[in-house]
């Protein structure tokens, strides 16, 4: 039996993450959720005291990456979790307010797995992370290299 997956949500704007996590969990996902408001604290959780996310290793994470964070930018959290040999199966799912076609061909080809827009609209917002939500629940995540 594999370990349950735990979501690692990195989004600045706490009202945005209430209603990412309230409406995964509409959606029928229990796993733990560790949310991080800036990328530094992100950061240092994922890749441990000495850097190298050893710590990491054998647990099964999900990334939501905002890109639009306070001290760094998700594109750089994105491209050290794809560099990584311990993180870099971990899916991450962008899911941002860019929609600029530039930034979501960069994030590709720097590995994230799901880029979505959030939409401006409440309801549609939490229409699409619902839809996340169920996702989550159908997909199946490999624990960090061992």
């Amino acid at each position: 039996m594999s370990d349950p997956v735990t979501i690692i949500m990195i989004e600045d704007d706490e009202g945005h993450a209430r209603l990412i996590e309230r409406n995964i969990r509409r959606s029928g996902v229990n796993n733990e959720i560790i949310p991080f408001t800036n990328g530094t604290a992100a950061v240092n959780y994922l890749f441990g005291k000495d850097g190298s996310a050893v710590e990491r290793k054998g647990h099964a994470l999900l990334i939501l990456l905002d890109l639009n964070l306070p001290d760094m930018t998700g594109i750089d959290i994105l491209k050290r979790v794809k560099e990584n040999k311990y993180l870099k199966s971990t899916p991450v799912v962008v899911l941002t307010t860019t929609d600029d076609s530039q930034e979501i061909k960069r994030c590709y080809e720097l590995g994230c797995n799901v880029y979505i827009t959030k939409p401006v609209n409440y309801e549609s917002f939490a229409n699409a992370i619902r839809q996340l939500g169920l996702f989550f629940s159908v997909i199946q995540v490999p624990p960090a290299s061992v």
